[in-house]
């Protein structure tokens, strides 16, 4: 039997400014500005209050109803994203040829060089709204900021993808680059 309605509330902290039109979820805080459509769940999404999201679905499936709780979830990740910010740390491993990493077009772009002896330059472009720095701190370190969630893992995801080994046991080259850390961008 289909439960008549599945509800699910979210408090908005006070230094956070939120409006919802339209199923279009737009988030202000002290770092930015970050908007998302929700245009492809049929959910009702209200602020009965100005510190308070509701997100409704009436009469749906168990899948349908699932998607309450994902829509809050994203709303949550924005909110912190415009509060504290995302870092991701990545971390370069190699067994016998150093990875060269070079940060490129004003932290929008990273060129690796000499990835298992190859001569290939891989040239990883940042997704918008995500800058990339090499750590001072840490030999052979990477800093991913940004205020979008997905935006930041997407782009850490691509630069691990480039360096993927082809044509070689994976469980004995263990080369590449992978994330090491995710904290946020105040703690960085």
């Amino acid at each position: 039997m289909r439960p008549i309605k599945a509800r699910e509330q979210l408090a908005i902290p006070d230094d956070v400014k939120v409006s919802v039109k339209s199923r279009v979820v737009q988030v202000t805080g002290k770092r930015g500005k970050l908007v998302r459509s929700f245009r492809h769940a049929r959910v009702d999404i209200s602020m009965p209050k100005k510190n308070l999201v509701v997100v409704e679905k009436w009469f749906g499936t168990n899948k349908e109803n699932a998607v309450v709780r994902t829509i809050c979830s994203h709303i949550n990740n924005m909110i912190k994203g415009v509060t504290k910010g995302y870092c991701y740390k990545m971390r370069s491993v190699y067994a016998h040829f150093p990875i060269n990493t070079v940060v490129t077009e004003n932290g929008q772009a990273i060129e690796i060089r000499n990835f298992l002896g190859e001569k290939f330059v891989r040239r990883v472009k940042m997704q918008p709204g995500v800058k990339i720095t090499a750590s001072t701190k840490q030999k052979d370190e990477l800093i991913l900021e940004g205020n979008d969630i997905e935006l930041v893992s997407r782009s850490a995801a691509l630069i691990q993808m480039s360096t993927s080994v082809k044509n070689k046991d994976i469980r004995k080259f263990l080369d590449g680059i992978y994330v090491s850390e995710k904290i946020s961008a105040d703690e960085a």
